[in-house]
């Protein structure tokens, strides 16, 4: 009897499959299966690198839960921040299970959807700090957490097996804007109970100490609104409804005016100050079309465009492309935001246009005007004291971050043989007693490129780098069908490789290259075109890299009369 019982114990078993957001920032969706239950934690996008040419936003791969949809009972979210929302559209379209979030997630996410022409048909429910949602073999849990947007959570998964615990995105805020502290009583109740295993947020744990209060950069709006004596420019993330809200503040504090720019920035201020998240008195807020109506110093824009972004606001009123906003000498721009890695570069020439316009320009680097959501180090220890898991995989960053935190857990007593460094793709197997990584699933990146979605892969971007990098050489041939005799041509076309004005010589002796490479096809009696194509690139490809040392690429076009 007592080995039945062992056997049946060893069998048991959660499996936790992250599909997105671990050795990467951004695109998180994270697994959880027990038994014949699926539960999804989060669905994210993520922005594309520098290479992923002409990419607007990377999502998840989610065929693991396209081949498992009857089992997926939802999608139940941490926050309202893109990279833990941004794929549902796409997601859903696939996978059409009901999503739990709280009221200010949810009204971000209708925004979305309605943009998608799917809000009538995907099942939305609000829930509130420590409800509990009941499945069959599972029950979720909301735990309230502080980070830079309203109405955030963490994750408790209750399992006959013991607690899955995902903090979400978050840090130890004792003073947030709204009041909402993170709910550390219920954390160390669930650590007091015993939590099998936590995910945590890794953003931050290079950096000691305690990550700053939301309530300092209000401080230093005051500060600056009370000296400026021009228009002000904020730029920040759409979502941080507590920054906002000291914008706004600040701003009423001084008898200015607030206009929004920005289609997203203008969207979440709209469902915030609906829902109750964003407060403002009557009269503060103006449409943009009527900021000229009054006086500069009167005036505040709140704007999209923290990151550089090419199409933001901001960015558009760098470049004197923004339909109702001109930087004019005197304004004071402000960007609240620490560029995400990768941007640096846009953010950087955007403050450099905004100065060349004759605005002062105030970031991170001058002013506290931006503090981070997410924790440091002795959080991420308070977290981990007070939830004492068995069990620990660190999550939402990069390999390096994922790596310091597991020597931060090891610092703090927690054997090394009970944390796990994950891939996307990963299949992690948790019994009481054990974690161990047991095989993989379909995981990776789906671009979205317009309106396609999964049709631009690998060998899309590579040609798409090879054009940047090199340019395209066309080769136009007219073959008589008969005789296979060249009756026009050829013809060559330089797009990003040379111009051909200033390049006659190259291109006469291109020419004459293919002419050979023609004839030669006619004497031996090849009309198969791949064949000729073939030969055709490839005494091109030769000849060219051996005249520039560089590799075009060639698009030989034939033509038969």
């Amino acid at each position: 009897m007592k080995e039945g019982r062992t056997t049946r114990r060893e069998k048991d078993k959660i499996k936790i499959m992250p599909l997105g957001g671990v050795n990467e920032i951004g695109k998180n969706l994270t697994v959880i299966e027990y038994k014949n239950e699926i539960v999804v934690i989060d669905c994210g996008l993520k922005f594309p690198d520098e290479e992923m040419f002409g990419i607007d936003i990377v999502i998840p791969d989610i065929t693991y839960l396209v081949k498992n949809v009857e089992r997926v009972k939802g999608i139940f979210l941490t926050h309202g921040h893109e990279d833990h929302i941004g794929a549902l559209p796409y997601v859903l379209k696939q996978v059409n299970v009901p999503v739990y979030g709280t009221k200010l997630t949810i009204g971000i996410v209708e925004t979305k959807l309605k943009e998608h022409n799917l809000l009538s048909v995907v099942d939305l429910k609000v829930v509130k700090a420590r409800d509990i949602i009941k499945l069959d073999s599972m029950s979720v849990e909301f735990i309230t957490q502080s980070h830079s947007i309203a109405d955030s959570m963490a994750i408790a998964i209750h399992t006959p097996m013991g607690v899955i615990l995902h903090t979400g995105d978050f840090k130890i805020d004792y003073t947030p804007i709204d009041g909402c502290v993170a709910d550390l009583a219920r954390f160390a109740e669930l650590g007091k109970k015993g939590v099998l295993l936590m995910l945590c947020d890794s953003t931050n744990v290079e950096r000691p100490g305690y990550t700053m209060s939301e309530r300092t950069v209000g401080e230093t709006f005051n500060n600056i609104f009370a000296t400026a004596k021009g228009r002000i420019i904020v730029a920040t993330f759409a979502s941080n409804i507590h920054r906002i809200q000291q914008i706004v503040e600040a701003s009423e504090k001084f008898g200015k005016k607030v206009a929004v720019s920005g289609r997203s920035m203008e969207n979440i201020v709209a469902v915030a100050i609906e829902l109750g998240y964003l407060k403002v008195n009557d009269g503060v807020m103006i449409g943009i079309d009527a900021i000229n109506r009054y006086p500069n110093d009167k005036i505040v824009i709140i704007t999209t465009g923290s990151q550089g972004e090419p199409m933001s606001a901001l960015t558009r009123m760098a470049a004197s492309e923004h339909k109702k906003v001109n930087i004019q000498l005197g304004d004071m721009v402000i960007i609240s935001a620490n560029p995400i890695p990768g941007n640096e570069k846009l953010v950087s020439r955007v403050i450099n246009q905004l100065f060349k316009k004759g605005a002062d320009v105030i970031y991170e680097a001058l002013e506290n005007v931006h503090v981070s959501g997410h924790a440091c180090q002795e959080e991420l220890k308070l977290m981990h004291t007070l939830l004492k898991p068995r069990f620990f995989m660190p999550v939402h960053g990069e390999y390096r971050h994922l790596k310091q935190h597991a020597e931060l857990a090891v610092s703090l007593g927690m054997p090394r043989e009970n944390i796990v460094l994950t891939d996307n793709g990963d299949v992690i197997e948790v019994t009481r007693d054990s974690i161990r990584k047991n095989g993989t699933v379909m995981a990776g990146q789906i671009f979205v490129d317009g309106l396609g979605v999964g049709d631009v892969g690998n060998i899309v971007l590579r040609d798409r780098k090879h054009l940047s990098q090199d340019g395209i050489l066309t080769v136009v041939v007219t073959i008589e069908k008969q005789s296979g005799s060249v009756a026009a041509g050829p013809d060559i076309i330089s797009r990003g490789f040379v111009y051909v004005r200033e390049s006659e010589d190259l291109m006469d002796e291109a020419k004459e290259i293919v002419k050979e490479a023609l004839r030669e096809c006619e004497e031996n009696h090849i009309t198969e075109w791949a064949t000729i194509k073939s030969n055709i690139k490839e005494v091109l490809r030769v000849f060219l890299y051996e005249k520039t040392k560089r590799k075009p690429m060639i698009l030989p076009i034939i033509m038969e009369i």
